[in-house]
């Protein structure tokens, strides 16, 4: 098959890297794929890393109609079999435009569970013959605006466990994050944006300090909340028990290091910053929202607590903090839980049943 994937995110965040994962998987299996991506952005980068081939057309959103005639011609030119179109901002409005222009047959990845007027879903999911959805919660939301069952697929995003096999290097850790040895540290990866709900964690993180609890939290990411954020620690007198660390892009590196993952957010496609924390055998603990509830088994591999229940999430944070076998139960079943359902090679084979079954149709 010869797929043109169209992923037009400025960011290395998790959509892109799902991108990257997919198309190497591809091309290892002897696909042809062509990644059209903006020039300098962190697909555009990645991909070139991994020796897939790459566009670069620049996108400035949604209403970018030069990019949505540019592609149509590039489409034209290359001939694909099928085009993917993996992000929201301009790539699935403009995406399915150039494709539907071209007349040849394209299918969109949602990764978000935020809802939309029924009236925007329907012109956007319109040229596309298959929605792939993250989730189950994701699925659920686009029945809810009139995506007929027939044209969705749930498939869910990957993590590469291996990379997460080795043990990490804690010396380097403690040494790059100025973590006494024997400190119980969490992690918390993700914008610094109102949907991840950072406010809520560092309420969770003020009570435990209250209660005599020797914890540190390192905050990875960066957004709009920051200075609010970094206003509510300070009010809560949280001094070195929370670090902004920014966003790091080896966080890969360390995520094995830490005691706990807590991950807050009120809305999530799935959470791919869960997804690693498990294939690295590290506990998660954080809110049943969206699609967070299917990457995360509550009870088995994390626990989690209603959304906005700050009291609840303290609690489960200090449950974890108290049990060291449970928590290592939790790791380990995590990691087998990550090879086994959530894949790169699972995910590839679901995506090529998909491109099949649209082809041949």
């Amino acid at each position: 098959m010869k797929i043109l994937h169209v992923e037009t995110g400025r960011h290395f965040y998790g959509g892109p890297q799902q991108v990257v994962y997919l198309v190497a998987a591809l091309q290892q299996l002897g696909h042809e794929n062509t990644v059209v991506c903006p020039p300098g952005s962190g697909a555009d980068s990645a991909a070139r890393a991994k020796g897939i081939r790459v566009q670069n057309l620049f996108c400035a959103g949604d209403l970018d109609l030069p990019f949505a005639y540019r592609l149509t011609q590039y489409i034209n030119e290359t001939k694909p079999d099928l085009v993917h179109c993996h992000s929201r901002r301009g790539a699935d409005v403009l995406g399915g435009l150039a494709a539907s222009f071209a007349d040849v047959p394209a299918v969109v990845t949602r990764r978000v569970d935020n809802t939309e007027m029924q009236l925007i879903a329907t012109l956007r999911y319109r040229p596309f013959k298959k929605i792939i959805a993250i989730s189950d919660a994701i699925a659920e939301v686009l029945r809810g605006l009139g995506v007929d069952d027939s044209r969705l697929a749930v498939i869910r995003s990957a993590v590469d466990a291996g990379a997460f096999a080795s043990a990490p290097d804690r010396a380097a850790f403690q040494k790059q994050f100025a973590v006494p040895e024997g400190t119980f540290v969490m992690a918390a990866a993700g914008q610094l944006i109102a949907r991840k709900g950072h406010r809520f964690l560092l309420d969770a993180l003020g009570k435990l300090r209250a209660e005599g609890r020797p914890i540190r939290l390192i905050l990875f990411g960066e957004g709009e909340l920051e200075a609010a954020l970094r206003a509510q620690a300070a009010d809560l007198k949280l001094g070195e028990a929370v670090q902004f660390a920014g966003y790091r892009d080896d966080l890969d590196t360390y995520v094995g290091c830490f005691d706990l993952f807590a991950h807050p957010s009120l809305a999530e496609g799935l959470g791919v910053a869960t997804l690693k924390a498990q294939a690295a055998g590290v506990p998660v603990v954080g809110f049943a929202a969206g699609g967070v509830s299917e990457a995360v088994e509550d009870g088995a591999t994390g626990l989690l607590v209603a959304p906005e229940d700050t009291a609840a999430l303290a609690a489960a944070i200090a449950r974890l903090m108290d049990d060291d076998a449970r928590r290592g139960q939790m790791g380990a079943a995590g990691r087998v839980r990550m090879r086994e359902e959530f894949s790169i090679e699972v995910m590839t084979r679901r995506h090529i049943e998909l491109y099949d079954s649209v082809i041949s149709n």
